[in-house]
């Protein structure tokens, strides 16, 4: 039996697989863990996956392998991969952030090695989540791809010649933290000011207009000038990124994926096209933009395709 553990910076889910097709068992999420010791995340997960264990009738110990999808960034602590993802780790950034922990890094790799002896692989969730479509979804048959969330934080899976591009501590792909617009007043949980996280997440849509990104786009979508001019600039910076991947990378296809993106897929594809299309035509000519091919069971499977 396999867990399969995706943890963001606003919840956790985990399910559990028996090797038998994509079927999930026993899946349930809830927040992801924000106080106390910085190895709240892991024994959050280890608990979680237990519980599910004991809810389909399985004892704890047949679950013996797990595959994390994990928001980043990664560092690695003896060969162990931590978390320092500015949206769990509230040490990063400071007070000024808001969160209410002042860890550096979440550890993560060490304790589940402990309890999963048989083996636990953890990826960033992007990188998880590219691996899941182009096994299952959007793309599949690419080569030349990338799998882009835009959800509480903004992430990137890059694949080029066949290969998945990983780096030094596994987080390639880091591209909610590219620089793509001067700001003053978007700081990012990582500490930079005006990244492209800290401008178009949905946790900064909350902080920089004064409405969460739902009702933002909800407004958009209903007629009202301001918010459409809103999201009109939101989508103006998050294409810049997708040219900038497209431009770098000579990409054939980017499956977009993630809360803001997928509940709002189709007032956003049109006016990110536009921000993508006729710029430099030898490079982005050829290059498509899709909704993801699993929508929003990308999460789930993304854990799922890092054990199969």
């Amino acid at each position: 039996m396999k867990a399969c553990v995706d943890i963001g910076g606003t919840k956790i889910a985990v399910s559990l697989n028996s090797g038998a097709g994509l079927d999930l068992l026993g899946k349930r999420a809830e927040p992801t863990a924000k106080t106390g010791s910085n190895d709240a995340v892991a024994q959050q997960v280890i608990r979680m996956i237990d519980e599910a264990a004991r809810e389909v009738g399985l004892d704890p110990a047949v679950v013996q392998r797990v595959g994390v999808s994990s928001a980043g960034p990664f560092v690695l602590n003896a060969g162990l991969v931590e978390l320092a993802s500015p949206n769990i780790c509230g040490g990063i950034a400071g007070p000024a952030r808001g969160l209410p922990n002042n860890w550096m890094t979440a550890t993560l790799e060490g304790p589940l090695r402990r309890r999963f002896s048989a083996g636990v692989r953890v990826e960033n969730d992007a990188v998880s989540a590219l691996e899941a479509e182009r096994r299952w979804g959007a793309l599949q048959g690419y080569e030349h791809c990338a799998y882009v969330t835009w959800s509480t934080g903004v992430g990137m899976g890059l694949c080029v010649d066949g290969r998945v591009l990983r780096g030094k501590n596994g987080n390639a792909g880091h591209g909610g933290h590219m620089f793509v617009i001067d700001n003053d007043d978007a700081l990012c949980g990582c500490g930079n000011v005006g990244d492209l996280e800290a401008l178009v997440a949905g946790n900064a849509v909350a902080r920089r207009f004064g409405a969460d990104a739902a009702t933002l786009m909800q407004r958009a979508r209903g007629g009202d000038p301001a918010a459409a001019g809103i999201v009109q600039e939101l989508c103006r910076i998050m294409g810049r990124a997708l040219y900038n991947i497209t431009a770098t990378l000579d990409l054939q296809r980017i499956s977009l994926g993630g809360s803001v993106f997928l509940h709002n897929q189709e007032y956003l594809l049109p006016r990110l096209q536009a921000e993508v299309a006729g710029k430099l035509p030898a490079l982005t000519n050829g290059c498509e933009l899709v909704p993801a091919g699993l929508a929003e069971r990308v999460g789930d499977y993304a854990a799922l395709a890092l054990l199969v």
